[in-house]
């Protein structure tokens, strides 16, 4: 078996198998094995039903104790039993699970694991695993792995066909030398592959999760080498004009708005950039809210003004509509036309906009990954922007740099990254900052609470949409999962409906997995105040702009990275109401309020960057992560930070010898 046979020559793939397989962007043997478990499930003794605390994962063994019940809730089959110890009782509640009537019987023994919830005086388990005694034996103490899914394919599906393909495993060829390996203490790439799917325990997966990690990054970063090297003493073409240089005066004049002091420094660093003659290679760094936007905008229509060509790509087609809208409007009085180009533009549109941007009659394209397609030809490509650049990768990035000669290059990024790190992550770029906010914007007011402060909650954000706002709440979650308790978007839109029935309050939710169409249809109806509450995963985390939506609250926040949060609390507080963040606690450990703490004492995106930094864990693998194209599967610049510097210093010191095929 090779690296590079169709998935279908794995035992036990057959047709139906290979095509929800592919629906994961798995096709052949490599790409099985290079598919990343999301988290690990460890399996401990069980313990007694009354030492179970609210919001920790944990396994009782239990008799069943009452007959299944199975009713009809909204869009689900709820299915419910009791189960007990010597020390107390415990609910069973599964969702869309009839034939389990045929499974629990009284007086069965299973050991159940989940995460307890407590629901008046009742312990209540939702969607637990269940196992029979025998083999929950066989289990303990191992760390199995949780991949990502999609319908038709379970996670034991996965297990199994790697199971089937570990021959191939002896295929892989590592690009590190032994002399490099045994220099850093890095282990082989085929032993990283081997423990990050079958890991003996806890320590053997962490190192083989940081060589992994390394091994990212380290494409990463040769990546960027090749490019400064390309980029060196290039002369651009493209110099903007002292006419386009004044007019610009008049054109911010012209803003609802006045510029800070940090975007106006910003702008005066573009204009230095583009009058110089070389290529300009900047990042413009904000905290989120800080109005980068406008300086791109700025720096567009210097680029149009001059004559020539710029293109700007988004990850979300809903931020790219956004960006055409607003950019449209604005450069009407100029006669800059404008024009988007997302997956579903139509094939008419689509042909329409090849022709006019060949033949220069378009001045600026807004849009999404279709903008590096073949067939997408600038007649002249002066300006290259990339908003919220750690979604695109480096190879996306230069796609989209090669349709011009040499154009000028600006990356937007709301990711606060410390210091230290972003010195390595962007240096070949130069950096402008955008440290503080636009007038009239009122600082987030946050709290962090426990799930006793649910109810709460319900009746704040009720208050707030009778006051003519709207709010999102933020699961980590798309569906149920077949290992994982955690507050999901399908079943907790069925439940705040149910909260609020009868209080004609419109909800409706949006994930990662839905069509692009459906979920800008979701976002425009919200934007447009036909949605009160929109349920969400992390998919909104870029890519929306309501002023009008005044509350948060995030479900499982102790489950998401600090940085993390703080992007996703930037989508209220965008406009001159006062807005909220409510940071619902699950677990309520130690550690977990600790980290919290950062974000409810402070709207700092640097600061909490840095702390984020300080305060994860050995422990944190993965973290949740459901945003979609993300510049590293598996590396993550807090969790990974010291991998990141070896990577570093390998390119640095070794980078001539290092051949990786991409």
């Amino acid at each position: 078996m090779l690296l590079n046979d169709d998935i279908t020559t794995v035992k036990g793939i057959g047709e139906k198998t290979a095509l929800g397989l592919g629906k994961l962007g798995i096709s052949s043997v490599k790409d099985l094995i290079y598919y990343f478990p999301r988290d690990y499930q460890r399996y401990d003794d069980p313990i007694i039903i009354k030492d179970a605390h609210e919001g920790e994962r944990v396994s009782v063994s239990a008799k069943v104790v009452s007959y299944v019940d199975t009713r009809k809730g909204g869009r689900l089959s709820i299915t419910s039993l009791s189960v007990s110890d010597s020390s107390g009782s415990l609910r069973l509640v599964f969702f869309n699970s009839p034939f389990l009537k045929t499974v629990f019987h009284k007086g069965d023994e299973f050991i159940f694991v989940g995460t307890v919830k407590i629901k008046g005086s009742m312990r209540v388990m939702e969607m637990p695993e269940y196992y029979p005694v025998y083999k929950y034996k066989a289990m303990l103490k191992s760390m199995q792995p949780v991949y990502s899914l999609t319908k038709g394919i379970t996670n034991n599906q996965i297990k199994k066909s790697l199971g089937n393909a570990r021959e191939a495993f002896l295929k892989i060829e590592d690009y590190l030398s032994d002399e490099i390996r045994n220099e850093y203490d890095l282990i082989s790439e085929r032993s990283a592959i081997e423990e990050i799917h079958f890991p003996l325990n806890e320590d053997r997966l962490k190192i083989a999760i940081k060589r992994l990690a390394f091994d990212e990054f380290i494409h990463f970063l040769m990546g960027v080498r090749e490019m400064r090297k390309n980029n060196l003493s290039v002369s651009s073409s493209h110099v903007i004009t002292k006419e386009s240089i004044s007019k610009l005066d008049g054109f911010k004049a012209g803003l609802p708005f006045s510029l800070t002091s940090g975007q106006e420094s910003a702008i005066r660093d573009i204009i230095d950039d583009m009058s110089l003659g070389n290529v300009m290679n900047r990042l413009i760094e904000g905290d989120v809210g800080s109005g980068k936007t406008i300086v791109a905008t700025a720096a567009l229509f210097l680029n149009a003004m001059s004559g020539y060509q710029g293109a700007l790509m988004v990850p979300t087609e809903v931020l790219a509509l956004q960006h055409y809208e607003d950019l449209k409007a604005l450069f009407k009085p100029y006669k800059i036309r404008v024009e988007l180009l997302t997956g579903s533009t139509s094939l008419k549109d689509k042909r329409s906009i090849y022709e006019n941007l060949k033949s220069g009659d378009i001045s600026i394209l807004i849009g999404t990954h279709a903008l590096i397609e073949d067939k997408t030809e600038f007649k002249d490509l002066g300006l290259v922007i990339t908003d919220e650049q750690h979604r695109f990768g480096v190879k996306q990035r230069e796609r989209l740099g090669a349709k011009g000669n040499y154009p000028h290059v600006l990356i937007m990024s709301a990711t606060p990254i410390p210091r230290t790190l972003a010195m390595i992550l962007y240096a070949n770029l130069d950096i402008s900052v955008i440290k503080e906010l636009p007038k009239g914007r009122k600082k987030i007011k946050n709290c962090v609470v426990g799930t006793e402060y649910r109810s709460t909650a319900y009746k704040f954000i009720q208050n707030e949409i009778k006051n003519g706002h709207q709010a999102y709440v933020i699961c980590p979650m798309v569906e149920e999962s077949e290992t994982m308790d955690l507050e999901n978007v399908e079943n907790y839109t069925d439940e705040l409906r149910n909260v609020y029935k009868g209080c004609n309050i419109n909800i409706e939710y949006i994930h990662g997995k839905m069509k692009d169409e459906d979920k800008a249809g979701i976002l425009k109806d919200f934007i447009n105040k036909k949605i009160d509450i929109l349920v969400s995963t992390t998919v909104i985390e870029v890519g929306i702009n309501n002023p009008n939506a005044t509350v948060m609250m995030i479900e499982n926040a102790e489950r998401f990275g600090l940085a993390q949060l703080h992007q996703l609390r930037g989508r209220v507080g965008r406009g001159s109401y006062q807005s909220y963040c409510i940071f619902i606690n699950v677990k309520q450990s130690k550690e977990s309020k600790e980290r919290l703490k950062v974000l409810e004492e402070s709207n700092d995106g640097f600061y909490i960057a840095t702390e984020d930094l300080k305060l994860r864990g050995p422990g944190d693998f993965f973290g949740v992560r459901q945003s979609g194209d993300i510049m590293f599967r598996l590396a993550d610049i807090y969790n990974h930070a010291d991998m990141l510097r070896t990577a570093q210093e390998i390119v640095l010191k070794y980078g001539d010898d290092i051949k990786i095929k991409y």
